[in-house]
């Protein structure tokens, strides 16, 4: 869940909070490491990247919100979510394993029975620090945060749950067709080759797209595009045309127009401040 919608950029922040999920109506992206927690009811379904993921109650997930997410269905009756800065989440130094899964845009998510009871607390006791806005309570939760996630490292992360859509077609076709985007965003495809991962017509599957994912297949597409030149920017010292080459972008000019209106910062002042 995001505290607002639509696909645009937010601002990364450091804050954590609890109640009912409420369903997305467009993809969402945000410059942050997301954490939710499952603490009451039945489970949530994600739309992450190439991903259909199930959260069951008392699992923990954890992604890299820059790439596109969408909670299309929910049971889940109360959960837990923070968000955490993702020049922080780098600093961290954590697991390589671990931070090259999330920057890959594949979330890593606990099992329920890995459930700890203390997590709800735990929990509530972040958020409540980290809107003191006084800096030693943030500071021990940000501790205590960073050695929970430190903990569902050591986790043997499988393949996350993908809920079977055979009896939902329109469903199964954009998840065909997003799973196609996640593998592909990279190369110059098309959306005849889009739809043709689903076997639609280019037609159908733009109106099926948007019927179930709220946005075009070309917004989709250059949200993984976008995600990919973050990472990029703020894990390696390519240079930035190489960078938009590497991301999918066709030319240096488009890359920048796309990234400055999407992030409000120049690739290289994007990456000037996550390495300060």
């Amino acid at each position: 869940m995001d505290p607002q919608d639509g696909i645009d950029e937010l601002p990364s922040f450091l804050a954590g909070w609890a109640g009912r999920p409420t369903l997305m109506d467009t993809p969402h992206r945000h410059d942050d490491i997301e954490v939710n927690l499952v603490a009451e009811g039945g489970p949530m379904l994600y739309l992450i990247g190439g991903n259909l993921v199930e959260v069951a109650q008392g699992s923990i997930v954890v992604f890299w919100a820059a790439i596109p997410h969408q909670l299309i269905a929910n049971r889940a009756d109360h959960v837990h979510w923070l968000h955490l800065p993702f020049d922080r989440f780098l600093s961290w130094g954590l697991p390589e394993p671990l931070v090259a899964r999330l920057l890959s845009g594949v979330p890593a998510i606990s099992a329920p029975d890995q459930a700890d009871a203390a997590d709800p607390a735990r929990f509530t006791q972040w958020a409540a620090d980290l809107a003191t806005g006084h800096t030693e309570p943030r500071r021990i939760a940000m501790l205590e945060i960073e050695a929970r996630i430190r903990r569902l490292a050591m986790a043997a992360f499988g393949d996350p749950v993908r809920p079977d859509v055979g009896d939902h077609p329109a469903l199964r076709q954009v998840v065909s067709m997003v799973r196609h985007i996640a593998a592909h965003f990279r190369e110059p495809i098309t959306i005849a080759e889009i739809a043709a991962a689903a076997n639609v017509h280019p037609t159908y599957a733009m109106t099926q797209f948007r019927k179930v994912v709220r946005t075009t297949i070309g917004d989709y597409l250059k949200l993984h595009r976008l995600a990919e030149a973050r990472r990029l920017l703020a894990t390696t010292d390519l240079p930035v045309g190489q960078v938009a080459v590497a991301s999918g972008f066709g030319s240096l000019s488009r890359f920048y127009r796309a990234f400055t209106d999407a992030c409000g910062t120049s690739p290289a002042r994007f990456r000037r401040e996550r390495r300060e």
